[in-house]
Formats: structure tokens, C-alpha cells, sequence
């Protein structure tokens, strides 16, 4: 099985509107006021912040392993 790399924007993203949509369903129930003005600046800072943890995780490449280039390391020709 194949090992995967965690994609950390998309979990940064994800975080940011499971935590808006449970401030939108607790402040439908009435137990908590809050002013909708502060959900685009939220919103906005945090998929900025998932856009940078995205960068920086992409800008890095893979990396290199002996043998994992064909026609390089010690493989028989």
C-alpha cells in the first residue's frame, strides 16, 4: 500500500468551515450571539492560511531516494 502525504491545506480548510458551520448552527439554536460581519475576515484569514501551509507543503517537491530515477543508482543495465 502506498503511503500518502498529508495534505495540509486542504486540512486547514476543511477545520475552518466544520468550525463556521457549527458557530452558524449554535447561534440558530440561540445559545450563542455572535455578528455575522466577522465570518468573511474569518473566512478570508483562514483560507489564506490554508493557502500558505499549501505553498509551503507543494514548494518542497518530492524527495529522492537511490534508485527511484531510472538509469540512475545501482540497478543492472
Amino acid at each position: 500500500m502506498a503511503r500518502r502525504r498529508t495534505d495540509w491545506g486542504s486540512l486547514v480548510a476543511a477545520v475552518l468551515f466544520l468550525g463556521l458551520a457549527v458557530a452558524f448552527a449554535v447561534r440558530g439554536s440561540g445559545d450563542w450571539d455572535f455578528n455575522v460581519v466577522w465570518v468573511l475576515p474569518v473566512l478570508a484569514v483562514g483560507l489564506g492560511i490554508a493557502g500558505v501551509a499549501r505553498a509551503l507543503t507543494r514548494s518542497r517537491g518530492p524527495k529522492e531516494h537511490d534508485g527511484d530515477v531510472p538509469g540512475h543508482g545501482s540497478a543492472p543495465s
